[in-house]
């Protein structure tokens, strides 16, 4: 997990991921975030995220996203 927070910090260093749990929801990460997210973490765990998965709910917490790649993965 800790590869996925050094991750989300090259993308906005100014968000803290470890204690935020609606990253969308309450809009912490806008749209030019959210993009540039997902090619860091397709980049770094050598995933391809499908549309299925781009839905709030993946990418609210660090743990979300971390259950998210932990799927992909497998």
């Amino acid at each position: 997990m800790n590869e996925l927070i050094e991750a989300l910090k090259r993308v906005n260093p100014k968000i803290d991921y470890e204690n935020e749990k609606a990253l969308i929801t309450d809009k912490v990460i806008d749209s030019i975030d959210m993009t540039s997210i997902l090619a860091e973490l397709e980049e770094t765990f050598d995933i391809e995220i499908d549309m299925e998965y781009i839905v709030p709910e993946n990418f609210d917490s660090v743990e979300a996203m971390w259950d998210m790649i932990q799927e992909l993965m497998d």
